[in-house]
């Protein structure tokens, strides 16, 4: 058996820009996209904590240390500057590889820089 599982989360990042003529789909500050782990090309969710908006599409690198996350082509409708979203990637594990596998999570502020990471979420209480 296989199960997909969250592999890694930028969490409540701010989009930067919002490009419609752009070539590619999300562009992310490259020591964002290390720190999680997602790979340059790498199928992406986003999820639109301000609109509700849901939608796949894939990273690209921007520069370093630039703090930018672009929401560029047709996922432009989906996002404006300022939105606040959770970038996710996912991937497809086996039992043997599920016993030690932990998610990477980064946490953001509203400036895209990373404010502590993690491995787990909290248990949600009542």
């Amino acid at each position: 058996m296989h199960l997909t599982m969250l592999k890694c989360k930028l969490h409540r990042a701010c989009v930067t820009h919002s490009e419609l003529e752009y070539e590619g789909s999300c562009a992310i500050d490259g020591h964002l996209l290390e720190t999680a782990g997602i790979r340059e090309y790498e199928q992406i969710q986003i999820y639109n904590v301000n609109n509700g908006e849901r939608f796949t599409t894939y990273a690209i690198r921007a520069e370093e240390g630039s703090g930018i996350i672009s929401v560029n082509g047709a996922a432009a409708h989906k996002a404006d500057p300022g939105d606040r979203v959770i970038i996710c990637s996912y991937v497809t594990l086996n039992q043997q590889e599920l016993v030690n596998f932990q998610p990477t999570l980064v946490y953001l502020d509203e400036n895209n820089a990373i404010t502590h990471t993690r491995n787990t979420i909290p248990v949600q209480v009542a």
